[in-house]
């Protein structure tokens, strides 16, 4: 009897059916369908949805994030103005929470996804798979609450209905929130068993 090695099996995608690895062209014996490893396509996903998550940031700081309308006049705030102005009228807590979730975490969240996906690719050093697992869950968990300054943004247009004054969300929150949910896609496109493979 032939003893396969379970490394030498590939499972379709399509129907399931279990076939044997021929490298890189592999058809399914039972329904046809072409079939890929999930090494060879595992992280562009995650690195497409990362670098959609970049470009959208970038507008997301450059446009106003809040365009109050007064008589007549109109006046946009950038998320680092806003940190800015409200850390010149004293409200440093308002100021450093917005500063953290809106600049530090998606940042960090950046850096940590790229990070992760090229030391899958090509190990980094001698770090260890427990810090990358940490990382990972640290980025999956903290995602949400960078949605904090869209949040804000939406309270206020919703809880200012004076005459004279109009609070609307700017380009900026569009291109944050679109930033914040391609991000959150990138986490979850990451492919945790390469962190488990990757020796």
């Amino acid at each position: 009897m032939i003893e396969i090695n379970e490394d030498e099996l590939i499972r379709c995608p399509i129907c399931e059916a279990v076939n044997l690895d021929k490298g890189k062209e592999n058809i399914c014996r039972r329904c046809g369908s072409a079939i890929y490893k999930h090494k060879n396509f595992s992280t562009e996903k995650s690195w497409a949805y990362l670098i959609t998550a970049i470009i959208a940031y970038i507008p997301a700081n450059l446009y106003p994030m809040l365009i109050t309308k007064q008589f007549g006049a109109m006046e946009g705030s950038t998320i680092l103005g806003g940190v800015v102005l409200l850390w010149e009228h004293g409200s440093y807590p308002i100021a450093a929470i917005i500063f953290v979730a809106s600049i530090l975490i998606p940042v960090m969240k950046f850096l940590v996804l790229i990070y992760l996906l090229i030391s899958v690719k090509y190990p980094i050093g001698k770090d260890k798979k427990v810090n990358k697992h940490k990382l990972y869950y640290m980025t999956e968990a903290v995602g949400p609450w960078s949605m904090i300054d869209v949040f804000v943004v939406a309270i206020l247009a919703a809880l200012i209905h004076l005459a004279n004054v109009e609070i609307v969300a700017g380009t900026a929150a569009t291109a944050f929130a679109t930033s914040v949910f391609f991000t959150l896609l990138a986490a979850h496109a990451f492919d945790e068993r390469l962190i488990k493979e990757n020796k």
